[in-house]
Order: C-alpha cells, then structure tokens, then sequence
C-alpha cells in the first residue's frame, strides 16, 4: 500500500523505523547497520526528511540522532499511515472486538524498534481473556496482513506478580 506511494524503499523504512514508535532514534552508522543500506542513501533520506520537518536531529556527544517530530502537524497521520501499512490498525481493531477484556497491548520485538522483519510480536494482558479465540487469530492475521504474528498472553493478576513467566500460544513457531 504505502509501497506504491513512496517509492524510494529506503526511506519507507526510515518511516516505518521512526513512526511505528516515537521513542525510537537512530544515527546515520547505526542506521545504515540495520537497514543494510549504504550511509550515502540513508544520509540523502535522512536529509529529506529533516528538511521537510518531519524528523529532528539531536546532537549527542559526537553523533547526530534523528527522531521523529512529534510537533509536526502530520506526525499522527504518518503514524497512522506506517501503522495502517503494518496492518497493526486492523490487527488491534480484529484482536479487541473478540478476545476478552484486553487491558494492554504491548508491541515487542523489531517492529517495537521500527524494523519491519516480517515478524510482529505483541503481548497482550488482561483478564478472562479468550485463549482458543486467540491462538486461532494468528494464522487469520497473518493472511490478513501478510507478515508472522506470535502473541504472548499474561492475566492480570500474573503480570503484576514478580517473577511470573508470561506465555506463549503455539510455542511450535
């Protein structure tokens, strides 16, 4: 979807790396590291998107840091659109309707770093929630948005306690 609308690959990542998550940041090394690109294309999209405002540098020590600019005015509709991308809108909107009484979700893993490894990993906490429905939803989320999605599931109670190990639908994944 958003593929056929910014069509420089690198910098859909960089989106996707920056506005699946405003915590995340990252320096044009470290960067040019993760996305396996080279520092010259992910410098010029860096400096695209800088100029356009919709990222801001923060110098720390010797290294500039980009991070997303929440002041933008479209940061929440970019946000939006990388999480409409993902197909974690309609993963969120599918899980909620039918599950149970969800009290948080918590994204984990590389999309929580703004990777997109194909691999989504959510934990989801909450009481009473309705595990058979839930360890069926993967496979029908996965075809739904083609990417892997594994579900950890704690209640509650448990994940108020110290030392509790959450859990795992299909560990076989």
């Amino acid at each position: 979807m958003l593929g056929e609308l910014i069509t420089s690959k690198t910098r859909l990542r960089l989106m996707i790396k920056f506005f699946i998550s405003q915590a995340n940041r990252g320096y044009l090394n470290g960067l040019a590291s993760e996305m396996g690109e080279s520092t010259n294309s992910i410098r010029k999209e860096l400096n695209h998107l800088h100029s356009a405002g919709y990222l801001k540098k923060v110098k720390t020590d010797n290294k500039v840091e980009y991070k997303a600019n929440i002041k933008h005015p479209l940061f929440d509709v970019l946000k939006k659109v990388v999480h409409k991308h993902l197909g974690l809108e309609d993963m969120v909107e599918t899980v909620l309707s039918r599950m149970g009484n969800v009290l948080e979700i918590i994204l984990v893993g590389d999309y929580a770093k703004g990777v997109d490894s194909g691999k989504i990993e959510v934990f989801l906490i909450g009481d009473n929630l309705d595990m058979e429905y839930i360890a069926q939803l993967e496979e029908k989320i996965e075809n739904l948005i083609n990417r892997k999605v594994s579900f950890y599931l704690a209640n509650k109670f448990l994940s108020d306690q110290p030392n509790i190990t959450l859990f795992r639908l299909n560990s076989e994944k």
